[in-house]
């Protein structure tokens, strides 16, 4: 049990300080950009904001209710569906 907190307190350690350095590094790296903006007269803008994502609640497109009875019979044939869940499907699809 020692010898496992020793190797947590290490591993957190090591990241605890990585964290850090990549931390400072960014922040420097950015403080150059922006003198280097300043120093040939350009204006520093923030990047154009991605464009936002697809609806994610968009509907599924429409499917062939023939095409979808021709799958599920088929599935039917194979065992993987019984009769019933065969019927309830198809109820659905027919409304």
């Amino acid at each position: 049990m020692p010898g496992l907190l020793r190797g947590m307190a290490r591993t957190a350690a090591i990241a605890g300080t990585a964290t850090a350095v990549s931390n400072r590094v960014s922040r420097r790296q950015a403080n150059r950009w922006a003198e280097q903006g300043d120093a040939y007269g350009a204006n520093v803008e923030a990047p154009e904001a991605p464009p936002p994502p697809p609806d994610a609640y968009a509907p599924e497109p429409e499917v062939d209710p023939i095409q979808r009875l021709r799958e599920l019979g088929k599935l039917r044939d194979d065992g993987i569906l019984t009769e019933e869940e065969f019927a309830a499907e198809k109820q659905k699809i027919l409304g």
